[in-house]
């Protein structure tokens, strides 16, 4: 039975992800991590990682980007594996990230979904195709309770773009007070929050009289929390300390994205 320790237990993905482990029976979460200790499935909440003596094989972290770190302490102390799910990292949490890495396996992704893995590997094949002739523009809508912006996600596309281009691309995330033409080189990226959209990615590569657009729409958190209990079990296999992300996870299913 692998053991799930769970870091923002209480939030909206925390509650998608417990009932996902709840329908499995080769899992189960031993415990949760979240300042709202309110008791509301069968594990204990402690508001602090190290309060717990409970043992457990991977944590999952669906939490928020500031309690990172300290999460990461505790993982370290008792060399436990984590699927950190969280975005809108600071460059210097970043890096606290890596240097965890060197010690224990850390599992990292901007997006849980497959979907979205294989429009990134969509995004590269166009973006190598059709070079400097197009412009591209990427706009991410979320529910009006998300903290950051852009997406992590968005982010994600936009690198495996960038990396993908014949020239180095540079991120323009707001132009309203710009008053001149479209510069080359350059990818914009915006943000829209309202309502409840749970996600919904759009990328767009404008050519001359013709649009290519590759998008990807998640109409429930329930793909992100499929993927990250994926990502639970695979990391409980990783016994080398690294990064690693969705495609160590589709690469052990034996799926090949272009």
């Amino acid at each position: 039975m692998l053991k799930i320790a769970l870091s923002g237990c209480s939030g909206r993905m925390g509650r998608v992800i417990a009932d996902i482990v709840a329908s499995r029976n080769t899992m189960q979460i031993v415990a949760g991590f979240d300042v709202n200790t309110a008791k509301y499935a069968d594990f204990p909440v402690f508001s602090d990682p190290f309060e717990c003596t409970l043992d457990c094989d991977v944590i999952i972290d669906f939490s928020n980007a500031s309690s990172t770190e300290h999460l990461l302490s505790y993982c370290e102390k008792h060399h436990l594996p984590v699927v950190i799910c969280t975005t809108g990292h600071t460059g210097e949490q970043l890096d606290r990230i890596r240097s965890a890495a060197a010690k224990i396996p850390v599992f990292r992704s901007g997006n849980m979904s497959i979907g979205i893995n294989l429009m990134t590997a969509l995004l590269r094949e166009a973006a190598s195709i059709l070079g400097d002739q197009y412009d591209v523009e990427i706009i991410e809508k979320h529910h009006n309770q998300k903290l950051d912006a852009p997406s992590g996600t968005a982010l994600m596309l936009a690198d495996a773009v960038a990396g993908a281009l014949p020239y180095n691309a540079t991120y323009v995330y707001d132009c309203h007070q710009r008053r001149e033409k479209r510069p080359a080189h350059e990818i914009g990226i915006s943000a829209i929050r309202g309502g409840t959209i749970v996600g919904e990615h759009t990328v767009l590569f404008c050519g001359r009289d013709e649009i290519i657009e590759i998008k990807h729409t998640a109409l429930s958190r329930e793909v992100f929390a499929v993927g990250a209990v994926d990502a639970a079990a695979f990391m409980v296999g990783c016994k080398k300390p690294g990064i690693y992300d969705m495609n160590d996870v589709i690469a052990a299913r034996n799926i090949e994205f272009p």
